[in-house]
């Protein structure tokens, strides 16, 4: 009996491992890849989330740390994509970042527009929009696609990052306002949550803003005033000795801004809540409410 179910664990792990689809699309000379599950149900107009990994790592590596999104791929329109940065890196808005992607100034909206159409083609998920969850570079990559494609990128969330400073951001911003919901650790010894210089095994990138300022940025992009609603999360992991507190904007006819501030969270995403789950509710509410 004992072997049945091994075989049966194994033929399941097997079958899961299969799922994952790797491609590509040639964007100004080079072969951008990406990751995917492949669909159980057909996704006309589902929704295009796009699941961005930090700096040194790649798509797949992203894949288990979403798996409670993944799960209700097929409960929920949502197709959630993976990609690779280029050289394991993302040419987001840090100026002064030095990897091959900055250096190069790899386009990287060009491979997200690829990557639109290409699954719109294949699997017709909803042409006119797309959504980005990041961790810490991979935030910064979100914040890069709210800032300079707010026409198809409706929503972003972005975690353990923070805005760079202006002298810092070498992004052209469209000023155009985007539903942003971002998640720092106030104790996060890469990203400071009060803002300042950001230093990585020693190499500079630069400073950024604080999460309150960033928060603000798109607050005011949206035209909102006074101040943000403020609840307490719950609690359910009292020995973690993290609470969060949220604050958010939301009005009609708006693109939500939200901010979660995590107290004693450090460089990873919330242990309170699942930050992809919250995610996912986040962005919903940006399409139930247009």
């Amino acid at each position: 009996m004992k072997s049945i179910c091994l075989l049966i664990t194994l033929i399941s792990f097997l079958e899961a491992k299969c799922q994952v689809i790797t491609d590509s699309v040639l964007v100004e000379n080079h072969y951008r890849t990406f990751h995917f599950n492949q669909p159980k149900t057909h996704t006309k107009n589902y929704n295009l989330i796009f699941v961005l990994h930090g700096s040194g790592g790649d798509g797949k590596g992203m894949i288990k740390a979403a798996q409670s999104l993944e799960n209700q791929s097929g409960k929920q329109p949502i197709f959630l994509v993976y990609p690779d940065g280029y050289k394991k890196y993302w040419n987001e808005c840090r100026k002064a970042a030095t990897s091959a992607a900055n250096k190069e100034d790899i386009n990287e909206q060009a491979f997200f527009k690829a990557m639109l159409r290409y699954f719109t083609q294949k699997y017709g998920v909803n042409k006119d929009r797309f959504f980005a969850i990041g961790l810490s570079g991979g935030g910064h990559m979100a914040y890069k696609l709210a800032l300079t494609m707010p026409d198809k990128c409706k929503g972003i969330s972005a975690f353990v990052a923070n805005l760079p400073d202006p002298p810092n951001l070498d992004c052209i911003e469209t000023k155009k306002p985007v539903a942003v919901m971002i998640s720092n650790g106030t104790q996060d010894p890469i990203n400071p949550y009060l803002g300042g210089p950001m230093v990585v095994n020693g190499s500079s990138f630069g400073s950024v803003r604080s999460s309150n300022n960033s928060f603000h940025y798109f607050a005011d992009l949206a035209g909102y005033q006074g101040k943000p609603k403020i609840e307490n999360v719950p609690d359910k992991i009292p020995s973690n000795k993290q609470t969060i507190t949220r604050y958010t904007y939301k009005e009609k006819n708006k693109p939500e801004v939200m901010l979660l501030e995590v107290k004693g969270g450090e460089h990873n995403f919330p242990e309170d809540i699942d930050g992809f789950t919250e995610s996912w509710q986040f962005f919903s509410r940006q399409i139930k409410a247009n």
